[in-house]
């Protein structure tokens, strides 16, 4: 599988929005290690401080392909001149902090839904023929504006397969739940408070999705090669209890409970009993399909073992079968988050 997505991703012009974010990193080293001759690679984003640092790890001399272009996806015009000669869009830019969300926002409407808007009218406006969209276990059932930013978002990126005419353009989501390590995520949160002696918890029985950077860029890449357009494509990945967590970080500290946060839930969800009529399992994903179901199901039954989920089914964190242990999740922070990590 590794094998078709890296040709056909190694023959492409690349643009990656939010290219300097923790994703976009990840991405960019990925495409740079198993695509040593392709052809462009642009990483478009807001803040010249962070493409400065990004610089210095990727240097153009050293990576003829990168481009690093200072933009800002509200900006739909800055957006079609960096598309220009691309075919490949990885759309990773967004606000996500909920609290500022709650704070903030039309700030957060103008960047993750007007500015999703304008990557798709700048993509139809060139020569782009794939484009995958980060989403997130946020936007199924939202109930901060956050997780309703990127629905919005999501249903744009899905609905503009209708309107690309006949060429050969195709739109697809990704959607999964909270990356191990990446900024602002509850692994380096509670490793920065235990060194300060304290650790503190939402609520004992909250429970959330788990994936590390390495396989969300694999999904990405994955969705690139296989997709049509219009589908929601959600990874079969575990869950951790965030009591866990705290005892795998700083088994040593009795952590203080200060209550769920506004716009924040008990358990992620990222398929809903009402999206389950249009989504399957399609073996390493779940997909929701959008309405050219047949044409999809056409397209997954050519190498893929798929099948129909049950019509209540649901995607939970607490219900999910899968559940990393205390050791497991100790395990992964040294992969994934900091190899010199020792409990506290």
């Amino acid at each position: 599988m590794h094998g078709n997505t890296t040709v056909k991703i190694c023959d492409s012009s690349i643009l990656i929005t939010g290219g300097t974010g923790s994703f976009g990193k990840a991405f960019v080293s990925a495409v740079l290690e198993r695509c040593p001759n392709v052809r462009r690679l642009v990483i478009f984003s807001r803040d010249e401080l962070k493409q400065f640092e990004m610089r210095q790890q990727f240097p153009e001399d050293k990576y003829p392909a990168i481009r690093y272009f200072l933009g800002d996806v509200r900006d739909k015009d800055r957006l079609r001149r960096a598309l220009q000669g691309v075919d490949t869009v990885v759309h990773a830019a967004a606000l996500k902090q909920v609290p500022a969300a709650a704070y903030d926002p039309f700030e957060f409407i103008k960047t993750n839904v007007i500015g999703a808007q304008n990557v798709i009218e700048a993509c139809l406006d060139t020569d782009v023929r794939r484009v995958v969209a980060l989403s997130t276990d946020k936007a199924a059932a939202p109930i901060n504006l956050y997780g309703a930013t990127k629905l919005c978002s999501d249903k744009l990126f899905l609905a503009a397969n209708n309107v690309k005419g006949t060429r050969d353009l195709r739109l697809s989501v990704v959607r999964y739940g909270n990356v191990m390590g990446s900024r602002g995520s509850v692994i380096p949160y509670f490793i920065n408070q235990a060194r300060r002696g304290l650790i503190s918890i939402t609520h004992k029985d909250m429970t959330r999705f788990n994936i590390s950077l390495e396989d969300g860029v694999n999904m990405v890449f994955w969705g690139l090669q296989n997709a049509i357009g219009g589908e929601i494509f959600i990874p079969k990945i575990p869950s951790y209890r965030i009591e866990d967590v705290a005892t795998a970080v700083a088994p040593s500290i009795t952590p203080t409970y200060i209550g769920i946060r506004p716009g924040e839930k008990m358990h992620e969800e990222m398929i809903t009993s009402n999206d389950a009529g249009n989504a399957w399992d399609i073996g390493s994903y779940y997909a929701i399909l959008g309405q050219h179901m047949e044409i999809a199901l056409e397209h997954y039954s050519r190498g893929f073992d798929y099948k129909r989920l049950p019509n209540d089914f649901s995607y939970k964190s607490d219900t999910n079968p899968s559940f990393l242990t205390v050791q497991e999740i100790r395990d992964l922070i040294i992969k994934h988050v900091d190899n010199n990590f020792r409990p506290i």
